[in-house]
């Protein structure tokens, strides 16, 4: 029992190890938000669909937020809690929507998400730097796929990011 005891004691005080004071974190900037958010509102209007795009940063912060003239105000909020559900999951809304079918009631009450399809995250050099979420089309699958073509897009930025 004892050296049970002391195994237990040795290795359980890794986690517990001393921690740097300052995290280095990847940041999306302002310039690439903005291409991205600008990118799922073009595609989507090469299809017909006014739609508002957001993009958030890993905080959950906004970082960019458009909507097309005709688009519904309404959208953009739906846009943002998408986008939300994305930066929480770090996998797309409609990802999450299906793994968490046993919650899926209580997270869309929780302020700032919402799990439809149109929320992809933003991964850059292996990172979670953020999260775009698309509405507006005619279908949350249509959302998705704008906000896919505006990652791909910028893809390039994205994997050879520092």
């Amino acid at each position: 029992m004892n050296k049970l005891l002391l195994s237990l004691c040795l290795f359980g005080t890794s986690a517990f190890a001393a921690q740097p004071d300052f995290v280095p974190v990847k940041q999306i900037s302002l310039e690439l938000a903005r291409d991205i958010a600008m990118k799922a509102v073009e595609a989507c209007r090469a299809s017909g669909y006014n739609v508002s795009a957001v993009v958030l940063d890993r905080a959950g912060n906004i970082q960019a937020t458009l909507r097309d003239t005709l688009s519904s105000p309404y959208t953009m909020e739906i846009a943002e809690r998408k986008a939300g559900a994305s930066v929480m999951s770090n996998i797309s809304s409609g990802e999450f929507r299906s793994a968490r079918v046993d919650i899926r009631a209580e997270l869309n009450e929780i302020h700032g998400l919402i799990l439809i399809d149109g929320g992809l995250p933003i991964q850059a050099g292996g990172s979670l730097i953020g999260a775009i979420g698309v509405s507006g089309a005619p279908s949350s699958e249509k959302d998705a796929a704008c906000a896919a073509k505006a990652l791909e897009a910028v893809q390039e930025r994205l994997e050879f990011a520092n």
